[in-house]
């Protein structure tokens, strides 16, 4: 054996090959099964591949006439080998994704060292993101493949990956843009149609990957309720909506105030929002708002026409606009009209 080898590991292996040179016999189970022990015993060790499948070799010589005896010697101990990392790998990833999970939770019970054991420095800022739209959240294979993809780019203590919530999430380094970015190229090309990814705010130590988790989440929740057509939303351009709720009892003050004259419009309040939303949405391009909503443009300025004399309230005047936009944005917040 070599030194990487110890002898006692393939002693096995050494008797059923004399034992075939004497008889011609091929190994049997017992003696198969030994040497998949023997294999997933040198994984355990750390013994390299092909220092192993050189001592395997290396125990035939001078035996006549067993070639076939050690070709399914050395099958077995490659079967034991890899599945002994497999399990390896199983047992580390699971380890990981605990890891997340209490991360993501605020769970503060050794994180730090369990950290160090992955690589990572708590220490430093992180981005979050979550993406939605998972085919089957209690699969865990697409995951796995993401996740395995990401790491071969950016390295297993770069990238950590979890489900939670029903969300995929990914943590990674605020100075990794570019990990943000590939995730959710991954997620774009193997999540179904309808998929949306939320991503948080650089923020710095456990307690700020809980925050910035928490803000891609929020994120995507706000995406629906406003009706974004992003797929990409990101915490940072959506700061205000958080402040406008903070205060939900003047928010709907606001939005009785402001819109409830539309609910006595002909033909409902509805086509009149939408016409709000679309104007607000082209920055005041009327003739922009009018392709975003199929119609022309003169349909478009008779509906603004008509909100101005139930309202009092006109998006050409600055101060009023910002009052008639607040609203909107605030009835779709508040899932109005209420019943």
């Amino acid at each position: 054996m070599t030194p990487e080898v110890p002898a006692e590991l393939l002693g096995g292996h050494l008797h059923a090959l004399r034992l075939a040179a004497r008889s011609g016999r091929l190994p049997d189970r017992a003696a198969l099964d030994a040497n998949r022990a023997a294999g997933a015993r040198a994984a355990e060790l750390g013994v390299p591949l092909p220092a192993l499948v050189d001592a395997a070799l290396a125990a035939a010589d001078g035996l006549p006439g067993v070639l076939p005896a050690l070709r399914r010697a050395i099958a077995a101990l490659l079967a034991g080998y890899e599945q002994a990392q497999l399990d390896a790998l199983r047992g580390a990833s699971a380890e990981r994704r605990q890891f997340v999970d209490d991360l993501l939770l605020g769970r503060a019970e050794r994180l730090a060292e369990r950290a160090e054991h992955f690589g990572l420095r708590l220490a430093e800022s992180y981005v979050v993101a979550a993406a939605r739209g998972l085919a089957d959240p209690a699969d865990a294979a697409q995951p796995e493949r993401i996740e395995r993809d990401l790491i071969a780019r950016f390295g297993s203590h770069n990238i950590l990956l979890a489900v939670r919530d029903g969300l995929l999430v990914c943590v990674a380094p605020a100075t990794l843009p570019a990990a943000v970015g590939e995730f959710t190229h991954h997620v774009r090309a193997r999540f179904p149609a309808g998929w949306r990814v939320g991503v948080g705010r650089p923020q710095r130590g456990p307690s700020g990957i809980v925050a910035s988790y928490r803000e891609a989440a929020g994120a995507l929740d706000l995406a629906d309720r406003l009706g974004l057509k992003h797929d990409v939303v990101r915490a940072a351009d959506l700061l205000v909506f958080p402040v406008l709720l903070r205060d939900r009892s003047a928010m709907e003050d606001l939005v009785t105030s402001v819109l409830s004259p539309l609910l006595e419009a002909r033909g409902g309040h509805a086509p009149l929002l939408e016409t709000l939303e679309a104007v607000f949405a082209a920055q005041g391009n009327q003739t922009a708002a009018a392709r975003r909503l199929g119609l022309s443009a003169r349909a478009v300025t008779y509906r603004l026409q008509r909100i101005r004399r139930l309202t009092g309230f006109s998006p050409d005047d600055p101060t009023q606009r910002f009052t008639l936009e607040t609203a909107v944005l605030g009835a779709r917040l508040l899932d109005w009209p209420w019943e």
